[in-house]
């Protein structure tokens, strides 16, 4: 293929799931990028899916599976259904030649994670978990940083992240969950708000906050450090909900690093955390990915200062969608391989047996 196909190449792709996150980041994500088409959304409800396919300016509206992967010429399928459904549906767009974005967490459990990354690897076909963080410009230069040995052996990583969702575990509507005020700032409220069992049922999103933004953390953990976790101890708080809202989580790296992750759904208001320390024998690296700031000190007691990326781009919520079609096109590498979604799940699972058993967990025993 040469560039002038490249350029004039569309990827045609369909969305599976358009509910909060796929009508708020992956629609918006397709129709702004010049060689995507969204030729179908599939919602259950056929009255959704069409209504969301005409206020979009969509082609097909479709209620299964089944449907979509009829289409002719398909070439991607995003799928942002609920967690229970995913191992279901990336399962049938794998095996249906598609490649395929899935929304975080990955599944519920690690060898329905694994038999996708084996599906996909053993085709050939581009798999992405959709992880905005992995494309923060201080999450890959912190990469970077470990990779490159800047940070001597790496010994120690501490990971603070907080997010108000503690309202959605509890089955609350989306809008009082974010304490939005729909007259004053109506522009807050989403296009669509997810089901009230979508974040408070365990069978319907396998847990709470371990598997809600756990799956965030774990990935992240993966995507920095690429050594496998070796051992999880973990304690959950549920405060009064069905679900877990509180984590602490202790893990131990193949390549010897010791892990400590603190993590929670409520923050007191405005003050929501994504921070990350990683601790090496010849310096250390110190990220707040949500205030945009990123330092690294040396043994030599220098402090390199990098650029603070724009508000946008630190929590870029387009960007797997928009990869998937550059990948596709061979303009640019994964930039969030699913097999981090692996990775987070191994870690979601052993903390989850961790949690029931009161033990530490070896992972894959």
């Amino acid at each position: 293929m040469n560039f002038t196909e490249v350029v004039l190449r569309k990827v045609n792709v369909a969305l599976v799931g358009a509910g909060w996150w796929g009508t708020n980041a992956h629609i918006p994500a397709l129709k702004s990028h010049p060689q995507a088409e969204c030729v179908a959304v599939q919602s259950r409800s056929l009255e959704k899916a069409r209504k969301i396919a005409d206020d979009f300016g969509i082609r097909l509206a479709c209620t299964s599976m089944d449907e979509v992967l009829a289409i002719q010429d398909l070439d991607a399928v995003i799928i942002s259904t609920t967690p229970n459904m995913h191992y279901e549906h990336a399962k049938a767009a794998l095996l249906a030649g598609k490649h395929v974005v899935l929304e975080k967490p990955m599944t519920i459990t690690v060898a329905q994670a694994q038999e996708l990354v084996d599906i996909a690897s053993a085709r050939s076909l581009h798999f992405i978990i959709s992880c905005p963080w992995h494309y923060n410009a201080n999450a890959i230069e912190t990469r970077r940083l470990i990779e490159t040995g800047a940070l001597g052996q790496l010994k120690m990583v501490n990971i603070l992240f907080t997010n108000n969702v503690a309202g959605l575990y509890a089955g609350e509507r989306l809008d009082k969950a974010f304490r939005i005020d729909a007259e004053k700032h109506p522009e807050r409220v989403p296009y669509r708000m997810p089901g009230l069992s979508s974040y408070s049922d365990p069978a319907v999103s396998g847990g709470g906050h371990i598997y809600t933004q756990i799956s965030h953390v774990a990935a992240m953990l993966g995507f920095i450090t690429q050594s496998d976790p070796a051992e999880v101890f973990a304690r959950f708080d549920n405060n009064g909900a069905a679900v877990d809202v509180f984590n602490t989580i202790d893990v131990k790296l193949a390549n010897g690093a010791l892990v400590s992750i603190a993590s929670h759904g409520l923050p007191m208001p405005g003050d929501s955390r994504w921070e990350i320390r990683a601790t090496g024998t010849r310096g250390a690296a110190e990220v707040d990915l949500i205030r945009g700031q990123l330092e690294f000190h040396d043994i030599d007691g220098k402090t390199t200062h990098y650029p603070e990326p724009p508000p946008a781009q630190r929590a870029p919520a387009t960007q797997p969608a928009k990869n998937l079609v550059d990948v596709i096109l061979g303009l640019a590498p994964n930039g969030s391989p699913a097999t981090l979604g692996l990775y987070a799940m191994k870690i979601i699972e052993a903390s989850v047996k961790s949690v029931q058993t009161g033990a530490n967990v070896i992972v894959g025993a």
